[in-house]
């Protein structure tokens, strides 16, 4: 296993319903796991979380944002995907609200044009009552707390 630190930065975006925009991504594993995530990635050398999250939604929404606030959740993680480049992670979550829009894929790199395989506008009510794996696993509650502090 490789051995790496890889921190990212995340955007929970919500549309003018409160509904929450997610990608169906396959994982760093040879098995082709899917699961939905939010729009974000890595923070690149020179750039700290807040600028990364700005980025990072503009190369995979296409939604021009001037600063995403103040992160609203950090995360510290491990990584068991067989073909990750790295072995732990720390992510910053932030929440912007928009309306609702078409995402533009004219940004991807050549690997979310392999990787990515849908995108959705998810309600509250149906993150919780779905079966479909999602991340991180507390994205329910961000999801709630997004939605009665920021509106």
């Amino acid at each position: 296993m490789t051995v790496g630190h890889r921190l990212t930065s995340r955007i929970l975006l919500l549309d003018e319903q409160g509904q929450l925009l997610l990608f169906l991504t396959k994982a760093p594993d040879t098995s082709g796991f899917a699961r939905w995530i939010t729009p974000g990635g890595g923070v690149d050398p020179g750039e700290d979380h807040a600028a990364a999250a700005v980025r990072e939604l503009f190369e995979e929404t296409g939604l021009r944002i001037d600063h995403p606030g103040d992160a609203v959740w950090s995360h510290d993680f491990d990584v068991t995907w067989d073909a990750a480049d790295h072995d732990t992670g720390h992510a910053e979550f932030y929440v912007h609200r928009t309306t609702r829009f078409e995402p533009s894929n004219a940004h991807w790199t050549p690997e979310e044009h392999v990787d990515v395989l849908d995108h959705r506008w998810w309600s509250l009510a149906e993150l919780e009552s779905t079966e479909e794996p999602f991340e991180p696993a507390e994205l329910t509650e961000l999801v709630r707390l997004a939605l009665t502090t920021h509106d």
